[in-house]
């Protein structure tokens, strides 16, 4: 499978990797809905096997039970694979159900804590990438920074980067120290960062591994109205304008023109929406969920799939034809 180099980094990542944000688990406020631990270990281990070798997780998701997986999954692997993380979103024990409450911080001693705890449910003794995984509190951005720049001389990392920073949030911190990637979401339905921030990334050696690609499995092409209606109480999905009216029904109609040109070569309405991210040659990888093996088996062609320009015409027509529409008022 083809690699890239990630920014700065000796890094070289394949086009996609694994993203470990659902198999967190259920009943946690960004949660997907209840998970069997054993479906998570065997999609990791598919993903390994088909040639993937790189994880994305955090410490947040399932409140540190995606790490716990991912190392469950790694057990006597010989070839592991690049681990990341990230840090910045806290909780307590004591507001673990009922009154779950999440916070930020980027003050030294807790992105300090923070690591150590992730180094021992991961099992490990550094991690590859560790990344800010919100600029919050704005205000002590820099604090964390240096923390993170901190740890890398320490040898706990090995590369240090942030998530979902502005172009301006990036320069404050790059007076510190180089970034080694930015995560930033980017999909055909959220296209935020190609004017601005892809060209900044590009020009200054940043690495950027998006997030997000098939917008939390609506462009799959296995979401349908009625399965969005079944969802689990604790999926935080049903509350995401995408996933309702007026959008879902125009967003369900581009799933039906991605799945026709996927099925001229093959792919599934996933594989195209991913590789439509990867056209872009400031993104160096996709972040690619999956729940199960055979969700595995479903995205892996995008990483070695490329859409003709024809084709990626055809997706512009249909958004430029089909803008989002408003919220109807009430």
């Amino acid at each position: 499978m083809a690699t890239r180099q990630l920014g700065n980094s000796n890094m070289r990542l394949t086009a996609i990797g694994f993203g470990a944000w659902a198999i967190g688990g259920g009943d946690w406020e960004y949660a997907w809905g209840p998970q069997d631990d054993n479906d998570s270990i065997a999609a990791i281990q598919r993903a390994l096997d088909l040639g993937i070798n790189w994880i994305d997780t955090a410490a947040i998701y399932g409140l540190g039970h995606s790490e716990e997986v991912v190392a469950r999954a790694l057990q006597g692997r010989r070839n592991k694979p690049f681990v990341f993380t990230k840090c910045s979103m806290v909780w307590s024990k004591k507001f673990l159900r009922p009154g779950q409450k999440i916070s930020h911080s980027l003050k030294r001693d807790s992105i300090r804590k923070e690591l150590e705890a992730c180094l021992r449910r991961l099992q490990m003794d550094a991690v590859d990438l560790y990344q800010i995984h919100w600029p919050d509190p704005e205000n002590d951005v820099e604090e964390g920074w240096q923390t993170l720049v901190k740890l890398k001389e320490e040898g706990k990392v090995r590369y240090i980067g942030v998530s979902n920073f502005s172009i301006q949030q990036m320069e404050r911190i790059a007076k510190i120290a180089p970034i080694t990637s930015l995560q930033p979401p980017y999909s055909m339905l959220n296209r935020g960062i190609e004017k601005e921030i892809l060209p900044y990334c590009q020009q200054h050696e940043i690495g950027v591994i998006t997030y997000s690609p098939m917008v939390s499995g609506l462009l799959t092409g296995a979401m349908t109205k009625e399965r969005i209606a079944q969802m689990p109480k604790d999926d935080w999905r049903r509350n995401n304008a995408r996933f309702q009216e007026p959008q879902l029904s125009r967003n369900l109609k581009l799933v039906e023109l991605l799945r026709e040109i996927g099925s001229d070569h093959g792919r599934s309405p996933g594989e195209v929406a991913i590789a439509w991210t990867l056209r872009q040659p400031a993104v160096t990888a996709a972040i690619v969920g999956a729940r199960n093996p055979s969700q595995v088996d479903g995205i892996i062609g995008a990483a070695s799939f490329r859409l003709q320009p024809g084709e990626i015409a055809r997706i512009e027509e249909f958004l430029t034809a089909n803008p989002v529409p408003a919220k109807p008022k009430k």
